[in-house]
């Protein structure tokens, strides 16, 4: 069974700094996109990064260029999502993903249980 397990949220100050790791068990990468999603509270659940694991291009919403870099340790079989410059509309539980999609949700095919990222001002 694959498995995603996320971990690194936490509460800082903006501008402040993340790194969320989330670690895959049982996934074959190839032809998928890994990458996160988020939800905060009162909007809907939208992609905000991706690595597509055949040719290594990256997806990345555009309030989150230049302040976040995705990246995959095939050899640790974990996913990083380096936050910098954090912002309160950050703010969110965000998801690690796997599936043919890192931008339409429907699509996504495995999902993590969340972790909450809680940036104050």
């Amino acid at each position: 069974q694959v498995q995603l397990v996320e971990s690194g949220g936490g509460s800082v100050q903006a501008g402040g700094s993340l790194r969320l790791s989330c670690v895959v068990s049982g996934y074959n990468y190839g032809g998928y996109c890994m990458g996160w999603f988020r939800q905060a509270p009162g909007k809907e659940r939208e992609g905000v990064a991706g690595i597509y694991t055949a040719g290594g291009s990256t997806y990345y919403a555009s309030s989150v260029k230049g302040r976040f870099t995705i990246s995959l340790d095939n050899a640790k079989k974990t996913m990083y999502l380096q936050m910098n410059n954090l912002k309160p509309d950050d703010t969110a539980m965000y998801y690690c993903t796997a599936g043919p999609s890192c931008i339409i949700e429907k699509l996504v095919t495995y999902w993590g249980q969340g972790t909450q990222v809680t940036v104050s001002s």
